[in-house]
């Protein structure tokens, strides 16, 4: 603790710092840290630099609200539980070069950071994990930069595939409410299509139909041509015997893709 205040101290005495509400930086990377005092008296700070310390644990922030970008790479981190959940004006946050396991558990420290758009993680056990980046990607919606690489609109698209599948099920239906010709066995195919007279004039038919009686009057053959062309089809996906995405990530059995479901209506 002595060494972080010792820190702390000389950075605000270079830049003629004297009152607390006036800190909205400090630069503290590089110190030889094992421990920080508790920085809550900078209720102010925007930005913090603690990188290249031995820092194993993050428990001097709980009343830094107002932080926006946090640096914490290249420490000895094993964990980051109810360190940083309620700094929710964080923008940037680097973790790269740590000891972090446990993907899950790190990810929900960060769902309530509603504008956290660049994260470094990589160099952790956590990266490891199987689909790491598309879980984190699907995890923190804001996310625009990880791991030093945009993230695409195919990663998204890929996630909401795998993790949010109610949402998915909804969105790949397909062919719903459009028209369709019918049962194929109906029709003639065009190299079989069979003439029919045309002498008698008093009849109406529709010779694309087959085993088509003829009709006495033009909107007779019209309706009854409408009840067979008539048609709606709905396409959807099953999801419904498909695992959760956590079942999904635990284990390593491949799982089938999902059935598909046509219903049709007259």
């Amino acid at each position: 603790m002595a060494g972080s205040e010792k820190a702390i101290e000389d950075y605000l005495k270079q830049r003629n710092i004297t009152k607390e509400k006036d800190v909205e930086q400090l630069y503290l990377a590089n110190k030889g840290l094992d421990e920080v005092a508790n920085l809550g008296r900078y209720k102010f700070l925007r930005t913090l630099w603690l990188n290249g310390n031995r820092l194993r644990r993050v428990n001097f922030l709980n009343n830094n609200f107002h932080i926006s970008e946090l640096h914490l790479q290249d420490n000895q981190l094993v964990e980051i539980t109810g360190a940083v959940g309620h700094l929710s004006c964080l923008r940037v946050l680097m973790l790269q070069n740590n000891q972090l396991t446990k993907l899950e558990k790190v990810v929900r420290e960060f769902q309530k950071m509603l504008t956290l758009h660049t994260l470094n993680l990589f160099n952790n056990p956590v990266a490891q994990e199987p689909d790491y980046r598309i879980f984190v990607v699907n995890s923190i919606p804001s996310i625009q930069l990880l791991d030093r690489q945009e993230v695409s609109k195919k990663e998204r698209d890929t996630a909401r595939q795998i993790y949010d599948q109610e949402q998915e099920k909804i969105r790949e239906t397909v062919a719903f409410g459009r028209r369709s010709e019918g049962p194929p066995t109906i029709y003639y195919s065009s190299s079989d299509k069979v003439h029919r007279s045309t002498s008698d004039t008093t009849d109406y038919g529709n010779s694309f139909l087959r085993d088509n009686p003829p009709y006495e009057t033009m909107e007779d053959a019209i309706n009854a041509r409408r009840r067979k062309k008539s048609v709606t089809i709905y396409t959807s996906f099953d999801w419904s015997k498909l695992p959760v995405y956590e079942q999904r990530r635990q284990s390593d059995k491949p799982f089938d893709s999902p059935e598909i479901i046509t219903h049709v209506y007259r």
